[in-house]
């Protein structure tokens, strides 16, 4: 890969250099410390915020994850040791920006705009991996990559988001999976859902998944199946096809990731999910996300690091993904 990519100009002294090298705590935030692009020409690899949680159900505060996750993914390094993976040898990689939202408060407007925002990455060849904002931001993501043929999803969350309707929106982060299969751009037979959990005022956000034919993975298998054992099914389960990888920050236990709007007590540990992830690698991974960190619940600044560790797992596997694809 060349090196260039990954410099940047001094506007005072005029050379070149390159800030991944440069100390964690200097430069201004982009995720991974990547080159902040200003187009889409050169760019493999897209990391993008999504800056909304006007789809919550609980407690607000995603919004303002994709900048907390900037800061904490200056802690990430270039190799990854677990994958041996260096992802920025592989492939062109820059933070794209944020989506920016003409209708702040029509949740029906910011699905639409999202859509079209991804609609124009997914047209230019690059494949996305996001911080949100909250859940509901996959479903616009899934109407523009599964556009032309469905694809299929690794899951990690406590919750199923395959609710219907609440409270007058259909658009709610309790519901992008539904959304997604029923408008033919998630497979529900390639989609593997795993850590859920959690008591239950209705069961007909479970009971779709499963008649969808969805891959339901409750907290209380994973403990006793083990991580090797759900990795061998999540594989068997999306086989070879087009790949998502949506993580929830919930689906970890709330120890590990207090910062979230729909926490959950009793879940998996970053341990658990970082060998989770890993165990995914070789897969056809077309995009991937981190959603519901929300900052405000957690002062400590940990789950925006989780946040950042977690998308940084995801962009090695989807890096490796596409070099595998290209040679």
């Amino acid at each position: 890969m060349n090196d260039d990519h990954y410099r940047r100009t001094d506007p005072v002294r005029g050379d070149r250099y390159e800030p991944m090298k440069e100390a964690r705590y200097t430069e201004i935030a982009t995720f991974m410390r990547a080159p902040l692009a200003a187009s889409l020409a050169d760019v493999d690899i897209g990391l993008i915020g999504v800056p909304t949680d006007i789809g919550v159900t609980n407690r607000p505060g995603a919004r303002h994850g994709p900048r907390e996750i900037r800061n904490s993914s200056s802690l990430m390094r270039s190799y990854n040791l677990g994958l041996g993976v260096n992802p920025y040898e592989l492939c062109r990689i820059a933070d794209l920006g944020d989506v920016r939202f003409a209708a702040r408060y029509d949740l029906e407007r910011q699905v639409a705009e999202i859509e079209d925002y991804y609609s124009r990455v997914h047209a230019a060849g690059v494949i996305p991996v996001s911080a949100g904002g909250d859940h509901s931001i996959t479903y616009p993501i899934f109407r523009a990559l599964g556009r032309r043929a469905p694809v299929g999803m690794v899951h990690i969350d406590a919750h199923c988001d395959t609710w219907g309707p609440l409270w007058g929106s259909k658009f709610t982060h309790g519901a992008p999976f539904r959304l997604a299969v029923e408008a033919g751009v998630l497979d529900p037979k390639r989609t593997i859902q795993i850590g859920i959990r959690g008591g239950q005022n209705f069961l007909d956000g479970i009971e779709f998944s499963k008649d969808s034919g969805m891959r339901v993975v409750f907290i209380e298998e994973f403990a006793a199946l083990g991580v090797e054992a759900v990795i061998a099914e999540a594989r068997r389960v999306v086989g070879d096809g087009p790949t998502y990888i949506s993580f929830d920050v919930d689906g970890l236990d709330p120890v590990y990731a207090p910062g979230t709007g729909t926490p959950e007590v009793g879940g998996i540990t970053t341990l658990e999910a970082q060998r989770l992830l890993r165990g995914l690698r070789g897969l056809n991974l077309i995009g991937g996300d981190v959603v519901e960190v929300a900052p405000p619940y957690d002062q400590t600044g940990n789950t925006a690091l989780v946040g950042a560790t977690m998308m940084f797992e995801i962009l090695c596997l989807i890096a490796d993904a596409r070099f595998r694809r290209r040679a």
